[in-house]
């Protein structure tokens, strides 16, 4: 029963801005199935209340439905949508912003031993998990302060600060608490997903990125293909893909122009790696955007 409560806040609160009136705290609905769209998952916390969802990593496709929660630590470039949305049964969903202050600071008080985590590296930095009953009544009780919003200064932070530690004390923990640790491999592999992402337009070594994680190259390159399950290249070049589909969203009359807008030489070489990521070469694929898809 405790789903179907979620179920109903989210329908009654949701808005056409996803926002909540509570901070850090979005609120999606899906009447029907819209086609995939680029976007970037970044330390979040989603929990799907109704239907399920699907998106696009790279040649990687992921689902969660109805009870289950994905967890990302780093900005990853995806293709997302609800997969499985209806006017009689939409696609609902809750998603929290995940805060590194707070959870270093829930690590500071927690046991060093039941937080011990593994030599092998770094984690992956995304996952799908089924929620407990601990969590998805956590997110309820967060989710009712939507229902009386005198409490929510005093109430949200506590009930946050909860899936917090429900979430650093899950099978899904290390992903978590790699957010919490500023000088760990997260922080270093940050730094460079930040200035590949402002840097996107421009000729691409991985020696580059390195040094801004301050790792060698081989370092650097394991490290961020266990985080993001891309290669550095392969990422550079999903954040190109996906900026051009928005701009082809937009305004599909000038391809070569886009191409070159971001960071392609050759329209020909963007043609063929755009079709190869969305299926359909640009000018199609921008006229597909445009077309409601048919609720089922």
């Amino acid at each position: 029963m405790s789903l179907d409560e979620v179920r109903d806040l989210i329908a009654r609160h949701v808005r056409p801005d996803l926002r909540a009136a509570i901070d850090g705290v979005l609120i999606f609905k899906a009447d029907k199935p819209f086609p995939p769209k680029p976007t970037t998952y970044g330390k979040v916390f989603a929990f799907v209340a109704q239907g399920a969802k699907r998106f696009g990593l790279g040649d990687q496709i992921y689902e969660y439905r109805a009870g289950q929660y994905l967890v990302v630590s780093v900005d990853l470039p995806v293709t997302a949508h609800f997969s499985a949305a209806s006017p009689d049964k939409p696609g609902l969903g809750v998603g929290l912003t995940l805060d590194p202050i707070a959870i270093a600071d829930l690590l500071l008080q927690a046991p060093a031993d039941l937080l011990r985590d593994s030599d092998e590296g770094a984690p992956s930095g995304l996952a799908i998990s089924t929620a407990s009953a601990d969590m998805l009544d956590a997110v309820l009780r967060l989710l009712r302060l939507l229902d009386t919003p005198r409490d929510i200064p005093v109430l949200a932070p506590m009930i946050k600060r909860e899936i917090l530690w429900r979430l650093i004390t899950s099978e899904q923990g290390p992903i978590i608490r790699q957010l919490g640790q500023p000088d760990g491999t997260l922080s270093h592999i940050t730094r460079a997903v930040r200035w590949m992402r402002d840097n996107y337009r421009e000729p691409f070594r991985v020696e580059m990125a390195a040094q801004q994680a301050g790792m060698s190259v081989s370092a650097f390159h394991r490290n961020f293909q266990a985080l993001t399950s891309l290669s550095p290249i392969q990422y550079q070049k999903q954040i190109r893909l996906h900026q051009a589909r928005l701009l082809l969203a937009c305004d599909a009359t000038d391809i070569a122009g886009i191409s070159r807008l971001v960071g392609y030489d050759s329209p020909s070489q963007f043609s063929r790696e755009y079709r190869r990521q969305f299926g359909a070469p640009p000018r199609l694929d921008a006229i597909r955007l445009r077309q409601p898809v048919p609720a089922h």
